[in-house]
């Protein structure tokens, strides 16, 4: 058999990179990491609590998302503020069960770092991926290792399939997996902790241990490795939460898959996957900055406006603008988007518009029927891509 896959070069698993090309991508990422946790824990309660409340629900949309499944914001918000004892804004849904499955493999991933990962863990994080039964229609084994069947990744319309890759067969599995957890146990003692990370991502997909969910649980992984480098540097496990990459994977879905991909198919040699990797830790922290200065800005309006009296409606309408930032609300908050969020008449959806205007609270975007709303920041706009 042709060596045409990453595990069946013969020295697998023995990953080789060009230190020199990594290293200055790693100081970067070290940089950027390091100051967005120093902004983290400079935070005052209840205010730090929000910030993680914030990145931990992009994460966990954002992780669902790569994989094509689009969860209610609201219900995540929901199930967060509740485990982080935040107050539940008025009118908040309840959590679905696979909102409430994800959030326990990710918090879960991210707490008792000191116990190691095993196979059993893994299996409790599937079941709880799965906790509203498979993602898709046909049925797959839940909380178990994949069957017999070879496990390949497939595009194209059938009959002319493209194989992007195939993952180890099922009676090299368990060896194989074993070696992995091994690895994450006890890893080469001078091994930076952001390349065990990105090492260990790469190897829990190339095993493709599972039917369904394998990036899931490699995003897991990886968010509990780096928060394990988080509590290493800083001791600060809660802000480690907060720290992952999901959302920033999301935004680079294309590259994420090309540089993957390259992987499977070449030799031990993972330098070109690695940098990719530091690349985006580097660009989530710089993202997840802007997330902070949102959250920041969100309670700065909220003081400014402490007695400003807003209706339930009205309170509705800016929540769902705030909680967009730190990209902003897309195309503005328009009449009819009002309309359809407060479920009231054209008139009394004009006059709750209106009366924010009036108090400073939004302010109009473009005339006539293209017009809409943001919100309108004490002191003035504070982002440059909001006009």
């Amino acid at each position: 058999m042709a060596s045409s896959w990453i595990w069946q070069q013969p020295d697998w698993p023995q990953f080789r990179w060009k230190g020199s090309a990594l290293e200055p991508l790693l100081e970067q990422a070290r940089a950027a990491r390091q100051e967005l946790l120093s902004r983290l824990e400079s935070l005052e309660p209840p205010l730090d609590r929000e910030a993680i409340s914030a990145l931990l629900g992009r994460e966990s949309l954002g992780t669902a998302a790569i994989e094509g499944e689009l969860l209610d914001p609201g219900q995540v918000r929901s199930s967060i503020a509740r485990r982080l004892r935040l107050p539940l804004a008025e009118g908040q849904p309840a959590a679905s069960a696979e909102v409430e499955g994800l959030l326990d493999v990710l918090l879960e991933a991210t707490s008792t770092l000191d116990e190691p990962l095993t196979l059993a863990t893994l299996n409790h994080w599937h079941q709880r991926l799965f906790a509203a039964g498979p993602d898709g229609l046909r049925a797959i084994r839940i909380g178990e290792l994949r069957d017999e069947a070879p496990m390949q990744v497939l595009s194209g319309a059938i009959g002319r399939e493209r194989l992007h890759f195939e993952a180890p067969p099922r009676d090299q599995l368990e060896e194989q997996l074993e070696a992995f957890l091994d690895w994450v146990a006890s890893p080469p003692a001078q091994l930076d902790g952001l390349l065990r990370a990105g090492l260990a991502h790469l190897w829990f997909l190339t095993l493709h241990p599972y039917e369904d969910g394998n990036g899931r649980l490699a995003r897991a992984i990886t968010d509990r490795l780096l928060a394990q480098d988080c509590k290493a540097q800083s001791q600060q496990v809660l802000s480690g939460r907060a720290l992952g990459i999901s959302a920033q994977i999301l935004r680079e879905r294309e590259g994420y898959y090309t540089a993957v991909e390259r992987c499977q198919r070449g030799d031990q040699d993972v330098t070109s996957w690695l940098s990719w990797f530091l690349e985006q830790l580097t660009a989530a922290a710089a993202t997840n900055g802007a997330v902070i200065d949102a959250v920041q800005r969100k309670a700065a309006f909220w003081w400014s406006h402490r007695h400003s009296g807003f209706n339930s409606r009205q309170q509705k309408l800016l929540n769902r603008l705030l909680d967009a930032e730190p990209e902003g609300f897309t195309g503005g908050m328009t009449l009819r988007k009002a309309i359809s969020l407060t479920k009231v008449s054209r008139a009394t959806a004009w006059r709750d518009l209106a009366d924010l205007v009036e108090q400073q609270a939004i302010e109009p975007i473009g005339e006539g029927r293209s017009r809409a709303y943001r919100i309108h920041w004490p002191g003035g706009p504070s982002r440059g891509d909001c006009a």
